[in-house]
């Protein structure tokens, strides 16, 4: 009997972290986890920009170099100092692999063909080098998180690896099906999706242990969005 189709939150993960199409594979790393908390890249003479100090072993010929995040240039520098949204990366670049984690959380891998990844610094842990990286303004919800008024952007053509507290749940959003995230459970969103804030009771409340109203983020459009089970503390509620 053949199976089922999908629900709308059963994202093919394995699809999500499929490479892009061979005509966009020049001499790219190859991202893989081995378990769940551990970052494989091997590498034949290319590069990867990861989180500085994520590394914790390699074998073959590797260098490392210490960047700055936020965006590439003069304008990135510039973008940095405004926005806040910084973080220190490293270029590892060489033959062989190397294995990269952050304090043993669970690592998710985004496969991007030429749309965007918009995702928190502190939950980006390494990108094909031949991914471009920026800034955007997130207003409300960011400074409602307490990460600020901009986040990371990441777009081109390769695959980033993502941080969360737990799995993470892939969730799907399209026309048909607009999706309302919890902001402390929200790491991270790709595609054409537009977002919105609402202001509104959290589960907790219903139980009689919520402080108040909080803020949730809508999504709409086309794309998928990244949830954790864990939810990070805000300033816009007890949520």
């Amino acid at each position: 009997m053949a199976p089922k189709g999908p629900l709308r939150g059963d994202i093919d993960l394995w699809a999500l972290s499929a490479p892009p199409p061979c005509r966009y594979l020049r001499n790219v790393a190859m991202f893989r986890l081995q378990g769940s908390k551990v970052l494989a890249v091997d590498m034949t003479g290319d590069a990867v920009k990861a989180k500085n100090g994520s590394m914790v072993a390699y074998d073959g010929q590797m260098a490392f170099k210490k960047l700055s995040g936020g965006g590439e240039g003069i304008r990135g520098m510039v973008t940095r100092r405004i926005t806040g949204e910084q973080m220190t990366v490293m270029e590892v670049k060489g033959h062989g692999t190397c294995w990269f984690a952050d304090r043993a959380s669970e690592i998710n891998l985004a496969s991007l063909q030429g749309d965007k990844l918009y995702v928190e610094s502190s939950n980006l842990l390494a990108t094909d080098a031949g991914l471009r990286t920026g800034t955007s303004f997130t207003g409300l919800r960011g400074a409602s998180q307490g990460n600020g008024l901009f986040t990371t952007t990441v777009e081109g053509h390769g695959q980033a690896a993502i941080t969360s507290d737990g799995p993470a749940v892939v969730l799907r959003v399209s026309s048909q099906y607009p999706l309302t995230v919890d902001q402390g459970a929200y790491i991270a969103h790709q595609g054409n999706v537009r977002q919105s804030f609402q202001a509104g009771v959290t589960f907790r409340t219903f139980m009689g242990e919520g402080g108040g109203e909080a803020f949730q983020i809508r999504f709409e459009g086309d794309g998928l969005v990244y949830v954790q089970p864990s939810e990070r503390n805000t300033i816009a509620g007890d949520l």
